[in-house]
């Protein structure tokens, strides 16, 4: 691997100096250029995207993000129709996404980006996002579903995500932001962003610190650092660098159902000595070159590491006969009078160590040109993908134990390579058609150095590989009836290869896993009345011919093994306007009206049979877990001549179930089982003073609303009391 690294920065810093070498290129010295940070979007801001772009999408704005005032980038998520976010802990630390009815269990079936470039901890092998972008450091959040995300990859199932952070502006600006909350809550975050002739910086470093938000008490350093350089006429360059430092009390335990049902216990830690350490280095640099007007070629690489080390107590639930367990520390949570109802702490614990390393190296051409009377766009590239993980498991004999035992070691590697093309051919000015293929090919391997075989750790040398080649159609077409009203269709293939930890077994078999599969069709209209009103309406349909899900215990599982999902279907509708009144009655002020709402119906939808109890169960036709039927958001804002924003948001999530059994009732360990529908209601104000200083605040929660948000990963998760969050900024 630290060749693969050497290899691919040295081949960086040689693109660099061969494009520095280009003579008569370079911009006077002290001449100050305003030119944009080379980076990939997936939705450009180009005047007329949202009439070409052949799918649903969202891009929430920085205006949207300061209004919010939001604790993590959770809020920000559900102002776009479509997309279900669940708090594991409170504080939006881990995401948890699921777009149109997929399950949210660490935000697997969706590709989330920064700048571009993905942040899962394996994208290809473990797509799971431990590590969450800090929604303080970014500009806007792109958000697009449908035909169009075949252009990226590896997931091509519930859509893509794209955090831009800021780029470096062109007057030396330094900007502090100070922001305090309930339960110990502090964020600071400084910042200094010029740009002197060809050259851009900026420099931004955040630390986050709580004592108890929800379930997690957490010290974060938070850097990153983007450098840009106009190297000539045609040739921008892009270096990024961060690095991230998390310490957090993180649990997975959660309550039994006789624990909420009683109250009063919401948050209580439960295991203290519950430690979570997560560390994330990245490198990437990204060179845009015009070739002429017409085509421009974008190539980027990248390399980062993340480290993941869990350290949980053990424990275990009381059973029928109320066995205490043998290293018993005495501590009993829950009620004993029902088997399963309480907890017994034990005195050990597991700590589950992983590192990962990603790198990779990706070019991307556009070109426009003409076919005859036909206007094309091409975008096609090509790229090289490596990761590794390395993961341990090791048993402490105490609670609170900082070491122990190594139980499993072992090392899982792939190697993948992409290709894509989609071309958009304008068959009139009005109408155009985007076909396009993509190609994903991975090879993996899992090699197993020590594990438990026949309850005894053996050291071994289990070595199996797999590889998975898959083409990935689609197709969209846009149709601009007249210049307020676009129509928008397409279908394209969904893909997600399976996990490398699960692909293998513990025994080296190899599990003849087909890639997760499915066919995604959209039909949608967006709309734009005069200049107050702003609509869109998708009709979507993700038919599955097998849903592979991984048995994890962050979804409720043993921690081995998958669930072989079947077929399913999630189909639905998904609405959003924005209605600005001010404008409607040219007034000074502003006065808008967002409503957004979503129906899925995600299903089971070929015989498949569970043991509940002694019945066997079939769920064909059941709902999906974690799919609730409806998603409800509405927000009113007011907008001062003075700058004063005044803003009212609520968001209503339907009922939900738990388990594949659909259960009413919840089970009295409090993982399975309904989770009733919920109404969050939040308020904000913002006032800024001569565009130098501002002050904000907000409340998380208005009506303190109690409510079950997940069952996951151990337990009962109760959302977010109400919170306080004040903030002041100042510029200079």
């Amino acid at each position: 691997m630290q060749r693969f690294y050497t290899t691919l920065l040295t081949g960086m810093l040689y693109a660099t100096s061969t494009v520095q070498a280009q003579p008569n290129m370079l911009v006077a010295a002290g001449d100050t250029l305003k030119f944009t940070m080379p980076q990939v979007e997936i939705i450009s801001e180009k005047e007329g995207v949202f009439q070409r772009t052949p799918g649903s999408l969202t891009q929430i704005p920085k205006k949207e993000i300061q209004l919010s005032n939001p604790l993590s980038g959770n809020e920000i998520f559900r102002k776009s129709p479509g997309l279900h976010v669940t708090d594991e802990e409170g504080a939006g630390l881990r995401t948890n996404i699921g777009i149109r009815g997929l399950d949210p269990d660490r935000s697997r079936s969706v590709l989330i980006l920064e700048d571009g470039i993905p942040v899962s901890l394996n994208p290809y092998g473990e797509p799971e996002m431990y590590y969450t972008p800090a929604i303080d450091r970014m500009e806007r959040v792109e958000i697009l579903k449908g035909s169009g995300q075949i252009l990226f990859g590896p997931q091509t199932i519930g859509g893509v995500i794209n955090y831009i952070t800021a780029d470096p502006t062109l007057d030396p600006t330094t900007r502090l932001r100070l922001r305090a909350g309930n339960g110990g809550f502090l964020s600071t975050q400084l910042s200094h962003s010029q740009t002197n002739g060809n050259t851009g910086v900026l420099v931004n470093y955040l630390h986050k610190r709580a004592n108890q938000v929800g379930y997690v008490g957490f010290n974060i350093h938070d850097f990153s650092t983007k450098l840009k350089f106009k190297l000539s006429n045609k040739s921008t360059l892009g270096i990024k660098i961060s690095a991230y430092d998390e310490q957090s009390d993180a649990t997975y335990v959660g309550l039994t159902q006789s624990m909420f049902d009683a109250g009063g216990q919401d948050f209580i830690r439960m295991s203290p000595d519950d430690r979570l350490q997560i560390r994330r280095y990245a490198l990437s640099a990204t060179h845009q070159y015009e070739v002429n007007k017409s085509m421009q070629i974008k190539t980027t690489a990248y390399a980062y590491t993340t480290t993941r080390n869990w350290q949980r107590q053990d424990f275990v639930s009381n059973g029928s006969s109320n066995v205490r367990p043998a290293n018993f520390t005495g501590q009993i949570w829950g009620d004993t009078t029902i088997a399963n109802g309480a907890i017994f702490m034990r005195n050990s614990n597991g700590h589950r160590n992983r590192q990962f390393e990603v790198a990779g190296i990706e070019s991307r051409l556009s070109y426009q040109y003409s076919a005859g009377k036909l206007k094309n766009q091409l975008d096609a590239g090509v790229r090289l993908q490596h990761e590794r993980a390395y993961e341990q498991l090791v048993f402490g004999t105490k609670a609170d134990a900082r070491s122990g035992n190594m139980i499993e070691n072992e090392i899982r590697t792939g190697m993948a390579f992409s290709a894509y093309a989609q071309n958009r051919i304008d068959i009139s000015h009005n109408f155009s058609v985007s076909p396009g293929l993509r190609l994903e090919q991975f090879g993996f391997e899992r090699n197993i150095n020590r594990r438990h075989f026949n309850n005894l750790v053996t050291d071994t040398s289990v070595i199996a590989e797999s590889s998975v080649n898959q083409l990935i159609p689609g197709i969209g077409a846009n149709w601009n009836v007249n210049k307020q009203t676009t129509v928008f269709a397409g279908v394209h293939r969904g893909f997600a290869p399976p996990r490398v930890k699960d692909a293998i077994d513990g025994g080296g078999l190899v599990q003849q896993l087909d890639a997760e599969l499915s066919w995604n069709y959209e039909l949608g209209t967006r709309m734009q009345l005069k200049n107050w009103a702003d609509v869109e309406l998708t009709a979507f349909r993700m038919d599955f011919s097998n849903q592979i899900i991984p048995v994890s215990q962050s979804s409720g599982g043993a921690g081995a093994g998958l669930i072989n999902g079947g077929r399913t279907l999630h189909q639905g509708l998904e609405f959003a306007t924005n209605l600005d009144f001010g404008k409607l009655l040219k007034q000074s002020y502003g006065l808008q009206l967002n409503l957004m709402a979503t129906y899925v119906d995600a299903r089971f939808t070929s015989d498949r049979f569970v043991i509940q109890s002694t019945d066997t169960l079939n769920i064909n036709g059941n709902r999906t877990p974690y799919a609730p039927e409806w998603l409800l958001t509405a927000g009113l804002t007011f907008e001062a001549k003075n700058g004063l924003a005044l803003r009212l948001s609520a968001n209503h999530i339907s009922a939900q179930f738990g388990d594949i059994q659909n259960r009413e009732m919840a089970s009295a360990n409090g993982r399975e089982g309904k989770i009733d529908a919920y109404t969050l209601i939040d308020a904000s104000v913002l006032y800024p003073f001569k565009q130098k200083y501002s002050l904000s605040l907000s409340v998380k929660n208005l009506t303190n609303e109690r409510y079950i948000v997940t069952r996951r990963p151990q337990g009962i998760r109760v959302g977010l009391p109400m919170f306080i969050l004040a903030g002041f900024d100042i510029w200079f």
